[in-house]
């Protein structure tokens, strides 16, 4: 008798801890994994994230590196996650290639993951969602050449190697100035490091090296800040023409004040949302897209008031992040 309820009350435990199992985890949990955390970009797509897990009963479980150049730190928060056993991971690889064996591992594991912002040399994913890059390039390319209708000497701000969206729009921009524009010439080309600091370097060696120089592109946010703080210490602020990419306050003022001509700007609040959209839709049973483009605007100071404009540069980050 006492074996029959010593095996009953074991039956019971095993009961109760599967219950209390199944509870827990009636709510989905979405790790999202960022590149960095310092750009407000990062910001808008956890904003984003957070509006989705909202609307469909998801945790979102956010963690990413400081910066976007520690892809070991990366690789170790999606192996933290893989061994949580979450229900699905949202990555932005840092490097289109160091990220693969993790990325492959969790769909080992039976993880599902959908890559946003930036691709990844696998086919081992949900969803890759992100702007149309190489195009963003090519109408950052098409502009510059608009603005410099005879032609010009220009120099270009990468970001990282290895950084599969940002080398995108690079050769969009490369491209389009090869093919329609060949009275524009490419005197320098550096990477910044999608760093302000090493960004505002690069710029000062270029304008210090290229004393005629007419134009700037910039392929990300940091770039951008650090091409216009060049040409304002070098007294060049309006009159070197800047072609940028993404925005934050400062470079939207700079827009408005003439010392940037425009930005490329993306849509990172919808692409958060969206790349958590597609991993519930996956845990559900329906099939989202595998190419899921979240558009891009160039935004001038003509149009920067425009409604939409304006809805695309103020995401409601506040709302959702702020209030936790």
């Amino acid at each position: 008798m006492g074996n029959f309820k010593f095996r009953a009350a074991l039956a019971g435990l095993a009961m109760l801890l599967a219950n209390t199992a199944c509870n827990r985890n009636t709510q989905l949990r979405i790790a999202v994994i960022p590149k960095g955390q310092t750009h407000i970009f990062w910001q808008s797509v956890h904003a984003g994230a957070a509006k989705a897990g909202n609307e469909f009963g998801a945790q979102i479980l956010w963690n990413g590196p400081a910066t976007e150049l520690d892809l070991s730190k990366q690789i170790g928060i999606v192996d933290d996650f893989i061994n949580q056993h979450v229900d699905g991971i949202a990555l932005a690889p840092a490097h289109g290639e160091s990220l693969v064996p993790v990325v492959e591992h969790a769909a080992e594991m039976k993880i599902p993951v959908s890559i946003f912002d930036s691709g990844i040399k696998t086919d081992k994913y949900v969803s890759y969602v992100s702007t149309d890059n190489y195009k963003g390039g090519v109408m950052a390319g098409q502009r510059m050449g608009e603005i410099l209708p005879k032609g010009g000497k220009i120099a270009i701000i990468a970001t990282t190697p290895g950084g599969v969206s940002t080398m995108e729009r690079e050769a969009g921009f490369k491209d389009t100035i090869a093919k329609n524009f060949p009275g524009i010439e490419v005197v320098a080309f550096q990477y910044g490091m999608s760093d302000r600091a090493k960004s505002l370097s690069v710029a000062e060696d270029i304008l210090t090296a290229n004393p005629g120089i007419a134009a700037i592109f910039c392929s990300n946010e940091s770039g951008s800040i650090g091409a216009v703080q060049g040409a304002k210490s070098h007294n060049l602020a309006g009159k070197v023409k800047i072609v940028g990419f993404d925005s934050s306050p400062t470079l939207i003022e700079d827009v408005q004040a003439g010392n940037i001509d425009s930005l490329v700007v993306q849509n990172p609040f919808n692409m958060g949302y969206m790349v958590v959209k597609s991993l519930v839709d996956q845990l559900h049973g329906k099939t989202p897209e595998k190419r899921i483009d979240t558009g891009a605007t160039l935004v001038t100071a003509a149009n920067l008031k425009d409604q939409a404009v304006q809805d695309l540069l103020n995401p409601p980050i506040d709302k959702y992040l702020n209030s936790k």
